[in-house]
């Protein structure tokens, strides 16, 4: 069933299929891509890409068609934010050691191309891997994951090559978040073992009798453990609903805020009232225009995020990040320079609050974040006034 360690044999009915695991920045990996499909001329070949990451790497322009308004008003200023953070994880490996990330998925295309071979694409769109992620965590390990991702674009430096040959035992999204999976194992269930499934069943039915797959080599024993076994994608594709925690916490936290606030004025009077909604408007305006300062977002945008943020905490349907986004693109809207220099702006830590693009995800993210922290701190600031 296995040849070597990076190329492997396996069936699936009438179909002979070469599994070949890569690390996603080497070049002993790109160079063997193209010698296996060259020698094997495929009708297919696999890679380990959904669309949107296909599209990143064919369409460079792609990300000048991005509309940052409906990003933040569908909620996904979060996950954009994180993929560009492990786009900008995996740049600068490559540039550290001289070679672009992903470009043994390139030279599988063009490969493909020049034998006359069709591209399958077999990974889980990396929206919905990010989306099932984020439903998993809760408060604090979403702070902590954040904190993780920014300090991981600074951290490449202190990368060797020995470490690169030790990622191709591991998905790039495992080491990253490797820490955060030790506390919360079902993280890797999600990263790992359903994108392990995932593939085996898009490799497996992929069209043609004769396939070369390209996968990250963290996902080879995976792809070879649940090989035969039945595989539902529909499942594995859908988004699960938030916990009861969420939607008991999302209407509950506003329902003892105004209790409190009303118990204040029939029990302790007018003036405990009044203090209650200062304490309110303190702890949220404060937290969340630190947040949106932090990010750097226009003074503007600081004051709306003050303004906004004890109005919509009590507003389980508007979150004061999303109208300090919104107020930040009106006030500086990106253009096409921006876009440009996105990709190289990412390399940096610098660089996320330096371009527009990254700066106003970053406002939509700090501001929720502090406008959450304003309240947890209000409420037992507002319980000490009776």
């Amino acid at each position: 069933m296995t040849n070597n360690d990076n190329k492997h044999r396996l069936t699936f009915e009438d179909k002979e299929i070469t599994l070949l695991g890569t690390a996603h920045v080497s070049k002993e990996s790109a160079d063997l891509v193209a010698e296996v499909i060259e020698e094997q001329k495929p009708d297919t070949v696999c890679l380990e890409l959904c669309e949107s990451r296909y599209k990143s790497i064919t369409q460079k322009n792609k990300w000048q068609e991005t509309d940052l308004i409906k990003v933040i008003k569908e909620k996904r200023s979060f996950l954009l934010l994180s993929n560009l953070m492990l786009t900008a994880f995996q740049k600068r490996i490559g540039k550290k050691l001289g070679i672009k990330p992903g470009e043994e998925m390139m030279r599988a295309m063009e490969t493909a191309g020049a034998v006359g071979a069709s591209i399958h694409l077999a990974d889980r769109d990396i929206r919905t891997t990010l989306s099932r992620t984020w439903r998993l965590m809760g408060f604090w390990t979403k702070i902590k994951l954040m904190a993780q991702l920014i300090t991981s674009v600074g951290e490449v430096d202190n990368i060797t090559e020995e470490d690169i040959e030790k990622m191709k035992k591991k998905d790039v999204l495992e080491m990253l978040l490797s820490e955060i999976g030790e506390s919360l194992p079902e993280l890797r269930r999600i990263l790992i073992d359903e994108r392990d499934q995932y593939l085996a069943y898009k490799i497996r039915t992929a069209p043609g009798l004769k396939i070369v797959a390209v996968v990250g080599a963290g996902h080879v024993p995976g792809i070879k453990r649940c090989w035969n076994e039945p595989i539902d994608t529909t499942a594995l594709d859908e988004i699960p609903p938030k916990g009861k925690l969420f939607s008991v916490l999302k209407w509950g936290i506003p329902a003892v805020v105004i209790g409190l606030i009303v118990l204040g004025f029939f029990h302790a009077g007018v003036s405990a009232g009044t203090d209650m909604i200062k304490w309110w408007i303190l702890a949220n305006a404060v937290l969340a225009g630190l947040g949106a300062a932090i990010a750097m977002a226009h003074p503007l945008t600081i004051l709306s995020a003050v303004v906004a943020s004890p109005l919509t905490s009590l507003n389980p349907m508007i979150a004061a990040g999303w109208v300090a986004g919104l107020v930040e693109v009106l006030l500086g809207k990106p253009k096409v320079k921006d876009f440009e220099a996105l990709t190289e702006d990412i390399l940096s830590v610098r660089g996320f609050w330096k371009n527009k693009i990254t700066r106003i995800l970053l406002v939509v993210v700090f501001t929720n974040i502090g406008s959450s922290l304003g309240s947890f701190v209000a409420i037992p600031l507002m319980a000490r006034v009776f």
